[in-house]
């Protein structure tokens, strides 16, 4: 058994997310969103890489001697796999674990607003799932992946780095490809995805300007595309996908993405009150003639009150989400007020010795 699996079970223990190690420094875990040592054992370069190369395939440790970085993922068991992250920092080695659950959770366990589903009867466009690292967006998409498995016939491929929720064929067919395994970037894989009689096409990560290119020709020549981003809303989306491309190219991007963005599901983990897991909150954007408007003529701070308008069409925007969290006691004030956009909506709530904490911090965010 590889000495890494003893860390690996007391993180599972603990019901943690991550495990941290750091040469020089004693193994830490995330647990409900906050680290803490679980040793006061220093990890030496000789422990660390005793334990890294041992899960490692000698291939890719090669590669991450050469590059300094490397994403792969370890199954411990048939009901323990983790997403793995080596890293080179200022002291030598690191590396960093996330559990991926084995069991597929429903949208309706992790308390998904039911409209999400929507976007699976979807037969083409560019559906968005955003937040920033570590927010649960993969854990969401498996979800949808999943309910998309259970109730359509369709040949659905991944292309992820690296392969973390692993599905099984039901009514779908479902192709994983992990980077740089399989296919070398994310370019490739939906470049080829193209060529695959593919239906839906997952790409894990849309970070470069080749990528989102691609992207938006594969929605529009008649490809589901779901694609993930490091953006905490919708309009950060929207601009964040424009901005990527050069300034004489920009208008026919909008144009581009007006017509086949289908929608926006932004998501934040919030601390619960009781101390135990953490709660998903949702903005949510459905595609409109409005938001085709907005976005073709670039005036995307028009966004917030379409997205304030459609909540008959199950549109959301994140602070009443998180308001929603608040008035249900499922959140503490103090965790609302440093997770809102607006944050003067929620200060009020705070106790006088928090607001203190707020007024002497300053820097109110408006929309």
């Amino acid at each position: 058994m590889p000495i890494i699996d003893n860390l690996f079970q007391q993180l599972i223990d603990l019901g943690g997310s991550d495990l941290h190690l750091s040469q020089g420094q004693p193994p830490k875990v995330r647990v409900h969103g906050s680290i803490k040592p679980i040793s006061s054992e220093i990890l030496t370069e000789t422990t660390m890489e005793t334990m890294m190369r041992e899960i490692c395939e000698p291939r890719a440790w090669d590669r991450y001697i050469e590059k300094g970085d490397l994403d792969f993922a370890y199954e411990m068991d048939a009901e323990h796999r983790f997403r793995c992250n080596y890293l080179r920092q200022q002291h030598g080695f690191g590396a960093v674990f996330r559990i991926i659950p084995t069991k597929i959770a429903s949208l309706e366990q992790l308390g998904i607003p039911p409209v999400v589903k929507e976007f699976g009867h979807m037969r083409s466009g560019l559906v968005l799932v955003t937040g920033p690292t570590g927010s649960g967006k993969s854990t969401t998409l498996a979800a949808l992946l999943d309910y998309i498995n259970t109730n359509f016939r369709r040949h659905i491929i991944t292309v992820e780095e690296p392969i973390e929720f692993v599905h099984k064929n039901k009514k779908s067919i479902i192709t994983q490809r992990e980077v740089p395994i399989q296919t070398p970037t994310f370019a490739d894989g939906l470049r080829a995805a193209l060529r695959q009689d593919a239906d839906i096409v997952l790409v894990g990560e849309m970070r470069d300007l080749e990528t989102i290119s691609l992207a938006l020709t594969a929605a529009e020549t008649g490809l589901l595309v779901f694609g993930t981003l490091h953006t905490n809303n919708a309009r950060k989306t929207v601009d964040r996908i424009i901005d990527v491309f050069p300034a004489d190219q920009q208008s026919q991007v909008r144009t581009m993405l007006a017509a086949s963005l289908k929608g926006v599901v932004a998501q934040l983990l919030m601390k619960k009150a009781d101390g135990k897991g953490r709660a998903a909150v949702n903005e949510i954007m459905i595609s409109t003639p409005a938001v085709g408007a907005i976005i073709r003529e670039g005036a995307t701070q028009k966004l917030y009150d379409v997205i304030i308008g459609g909540k008959a069409q199950g549109m959301q925007f994140m602070d009443d989400s998180i308001w929603q969290k608040l008035r249900d006691g499922y959140v503490s004030p103090m965790e609302a007020y440093m997770k809102a956009i607006d944050k003067g909506r929620f200060k009020a709530f705070l106790p006088p010795e928090e607001q203190a904490i707020a007024n002497a911090g300053g820097g109110e965010s408006k929309k």
